[in-house]
């Protein structure tokens, strides 16, 4: 059974830092592709991150490069989304999510499977 569980997510001052973890099972995290996506309240699911199965091509959106942090640990089964300089337009609930083709994507309709998610609110 697949299941992607992610973790790390709370309650942050603008500034701050929060490490999002994507706990993985039932699959071979080499064999796929993994997104960070976010969604604010009234707004549509967005693309964050994205990461090659072998960790050798990353994807940022705009609004995040040079403060968000992409990586992964096959061996632990488990991709990480480092955010720094949180600002309170980062305030979502933050998905990862997989898909076993290689190319990526930030497009919410190309991944597969889908964890819970984790509340990231920025405020001061």
């Amino acid at each position: 059974q697949v299941q992607l569980v992610e973790s790390g997510g709370g309650l942050v001052q603008p500034g701050g830092s929060l490490r999002l973890s994507c706990t993985t099972s039932g699959f071979t995290l080499g064999s796929y592709s993994i997104g960070w996506f976010r969604q604010a309240p009234g707004k549509e699911r967005e693309g964050v991150s994205c990461i090659s199965r072998s960790g050798g091509s990353t994807y940022l959106t705009d609004s995040v490069k040079g403060r968000f942090t992409i990586s992964r640990d096959n061996a632990k089964n488990t991709v990480y989304l480092q955010m720094n300089s949180l600002k309170p337009e980062d305030t979502g609930v933050y998905y990862c999510a997989s898909k076993i083709t290689g190319y990526l994507t930030p497009c919410p309709r190309s991944y597969d499977s889908w964890g819970q998610g984790t509340q990231v609110t920025v405020s001061s």
